[in-house]
């Protein structure tokens, strides 16, 4: 993708150089990429990063002894100004790859003067929490497993979903009613009538989602099913991670 040519005052930050630091930060911080996915629109002046990450190596049973859920890493990018830079540490489901971007605190500012130091400064600091972070993702996983969710719940969900929370639209619908009736993959401890399993149906319609709006999309179903889905809900502590934005205005 050929750089941004904007005013004197834009400090450009380039795709390039997002992958490359976040691979020397992953290595410096003790992980192992695993996959690496980009994704971006017809010109790449949007572009999208994933990275299926583990450390190295652990002395916490609960992350060495997981066999569900992997580390991830994703960063989104643009040089048309139509979106922030943001980055995040997430999860995904070996099965399906499906991804669970979760979220509270941003850092934001415009693409001027330092900022493309700063987002390196940010990289490195959501990646030195990220174990932290994983950890409260697989007990959010947990919290779903354990809630019993019935079809005909699943389809009211779906409705306010669709009608007031716009977190889904009319082809995500058919492809998660698809996954319901016969799901594309072989999950574990699968329950057609619990959360974690429509939760899987849903962020498995994501993949179609623009990389502009993947992570943002993301972060608002994981919200809206803790806080409404899981299992007592009302006491889960809201995850504490940290989902860098840079403005690009």
């Amino acid at each position: 993708a050929h750089l941004p040519k904007h005013c004197s005052t834009y400090t450009v930050i380039s795709h390039k150089d997002i992958i490359d630091t976040t691979k020397i930060i992953l290595a410096n911080s003790g992980f192992k990429i695993n996959e690496e996915i980009y994704r971006g629109n017809t010109n790449c002046e949007i572009a999208q990063g994933i990275y299926h990450i583990k450390p190295f190596s652990t002395n916490d049973p609960t992350i060495e002894n997981e066999t569900e859920l992997g580390m991830m890493f994703a960063w989104t990018n643009s040089y048309d100004k139509s979106l922030r830079f943001q980055c995040s540490i997430g999860a995904y489901v070996y099965a399906c790859s499906n991804g669970m971007i979760c979220g509270s605190v941003n850092y934001a500012r415009k693409h001027r003067g330092s900022a493309d130091q700063d987002i390196k400064t940010q990289i490195s600091s959501q990646i030195k929490d990220a174990e932290r972070v994983y950890k409260t993702i697989l007990k959010d996983r947990d919290s779903l497993r354990n809630t019993e969710l019935s079809l005909e719940r699943q389809a009211e969900l779906l409705g306010v979903m669709f009608m007031h929370e716009d977190l889904v639209s009319p082809r995500q619908l058919s492809a998660i009613k698809d996954e319901i009736s016969k799901p594309s993959y072989n999950y574990k401890d699968y329950d057609p009538e619990n959360a974690w399993s429509f939760y899987n149906h849903v962020t498995h319609s994501y993949k179609t989602i623009h990389p502009r709006q993947w992570m943002k999309q993301s972060l608002l179903f994981h919200k809206f099913m803790m806080a409404n889905v899981a299992m007592n809900s009302q006491t889960n502590t809201q995850v504490d991670t940290i989902n860098h934005s840079v403005d690009v205005i």
